[in-house]
């Protein structure tokens, strides 16, 4: 198999890129595979049943702030190398870490386009167990980069702001389905009212990608949010339910070409949950 560095690579890499840059020991391949609760999947066992020869497994679930109780709080600084993240879905929680390691200022990162479902298709080569391939690791500093990330005290003023009628805010954009944005389906978490924050605008996240699990090219991105009213030269705030998609808008937000980005970490599990957080519903 041919070796190639993925230093000059994109965001965003084909199966074929991948697959020829896999005997290089400075590309890192990590299988960020995650699900909702009530799918009963569990991604590690399943890493160990497939997944792409060499890849370490990241869990979302337990490389997270546990000081909190919220689901998947942006860890403290820890070092990274350089990686390509995929999932089992395709376009999905690949996402949330492509955009932890450029939280942490590690900018030589890229997800795999349509995942291990591409990968599979392909019929490249698959390994089970916990290989973990090459473990060598690498020196290298974490830094929080705090534009990439907001807090509820941030979202809730820009909120109040936007109710006082000030035009000058972010953007508020939430990956959540239209039912759950709109109030007129529940949360998945029980106790937690559904509806969206004032001004935001729904982009289900599934919308970035075609119905094959890949992500639409960066035309395709843009005429996306430009048909939802976005404005990509303004600052704009993704959010979701506990952070995972939100981070899926702001990997497609950067393709399209935005340049001001930054993910709610807390998201509507938060938010939702605060007596002083407006919430509004649009029930017919």
């Amino acid at each position: 198999m041919a070796t190639t560095t993925l230093r000059s690579f994109s965001s965003l890499v084909s199966t074929q890129e991948l697959a020829s840059s896999l005997d290089n020991k400075k590309t890192k391949v990590l299988d960020a595979s995650w699900h909702m609760p009530n799918t009963n999947r569990d991604p590690y066992q399943e890493f160990l049943a497939n997944h792409i020869p060499g890849a370490r497994f990241f869990g979302i679930d337990t490389i997270k702030d546990t000081s909190v109780d919220l689901p998947h709080m942006l860890p403290s600084a820890a070092a990274f190398a350089d990686s390509v993240v995929y999932d089992s879905v395709g376009a999905f929680s690949a996402a949330r870490v492509y955009w932890t390691f450029k939280a942490f200022g590690h900018n030589q990162v890229s997800i795999l386009n349509g995942g291990l479902p591409a990968w599979i298709q392909q019929g490249l080569p698959l390994s089970r167990d916990n290989d973990n391939g090459d473990n060598t690791k690498a020196t290298y500093q974490a830094k929080l980069n705090p534009r990439l990330v907001r807090d509820y005290p941030t979202v809730l003023q820009n909120c109040q702001r936007y109710q006082q009628g000030d035009d000058d805010v972010a953007q508020i954009l939430d990956a959540r389905a239209l039912a759950r944005f709109t109030g007129e389906a529940p949360e998945p978490r029980a106790g937690l009212s559904s509806g969206h924050m004032p001004g935001s605008i729904c982009v289900p996240f599934q919308e970035v990608a075609t119905q094959d699990g890949y992500y639409k090219d960066e035309k395709a991105l843009y005429a996306l949010f430009e048909s939802k009213g976005v404005d990509l030269n303004r600052p704009i705030i993704a959010s979701c339910g506990s952070g995972i998609t939100a981070s899926v808008l702001y990997f497609a937000l950067e393709r399209a070409g935005a340049k001001d980005i930054s993910v709610y970490d807390g998201s509507w599990t938060e938010y939702a949950d605060k007596k002083d957080s407006i919430i509004i519903k649009d029930l017919q």
